[in-house]
């Protein structure tokens, strides 16, 4: 099935010049792990492990994680931990030569539906305070700064922004996120979430 981007999915295949070829959204299984530790070893000091994985994918009550493929490649990644009425980015990343092709805001609003289709009220997240371009990403998404966590990436010793984006569950909320990605270039098939 093939909507354009206006419509909103919770998941799917994207085509665009911008993009080089189809990028497809689908929930994360231990198949996909391989390429994710990779992109891990590639953007992370301290890469989460193979294990790490595996038991956030064990919880599936409380946890939801996505992949982002092209050609069978897994070039970006993204989790939620659901609390309460709080859903948080547990973790968003994209493979160094994905950058800067949308992959991060695809991987983002299919988080964000999915946090809102759960019952979030609420989604959180924290970022490296120099880490400009995914704060300017979360922004898009209307998460505002609400503190700092000293040194929280000992690892490379730099304070985290904690990002709340509240009232998820308004009409708003799903608008902004409709907004969004009919800016995003090509179709998005819904495809397996």
């Amino acid at each position: 099935m093939t909507l354009n981007s206006a419509h909103p999915p919770t998941s799917g295949v994207t085509q665009g010049a911008e993009f080089g070829g189809e990028v497809t959204v689908t929930p994360m299984r231990r198949r996909h792990l391989r390429g994710v530790l990779r992109i891990e070893n590639e953007v992370y000091p301290r890469p989460w492990s193979l294990g790490l994985y595996m038991s956030e994918l064990a919880l599936r009550s409380q946890r939801f994680y996505v992949v982002a493929r092209s050609g069978g490649d897994v070039v970006g990644y993204g989790g939620l931990m659901f609390s309460g009425g709080d859903a948080h980015v547990t973790t968003l990343a994209v493979a160094p030569g994905w950058h800067r092709r949308k992959v991060g805001t695809r991987l983002l609003a299919v988080l964000a539906r999915h946090a809102i289709e759960r019952g979030s009220t609420n989604l959180t997240l924290e970022v490296r305070v120099t880490n400009d371009s995914a704060k300017a990403l979360y922004s898009r998404f209307g998460f505002a700064p609400a503190g700092i966590r000293r040194n929280y990436y000992a690892e490379v010793n730099e304070d985290a922004l904690v990002m709340w984006a509240t009232g998820i569950d308004a009409p708003s909320y799903a608008e902004r996120i409709d907004r969004i990605e009919a800016g995003l270039p090509g179709d998005t098939v819904l495809e397996g979430l």
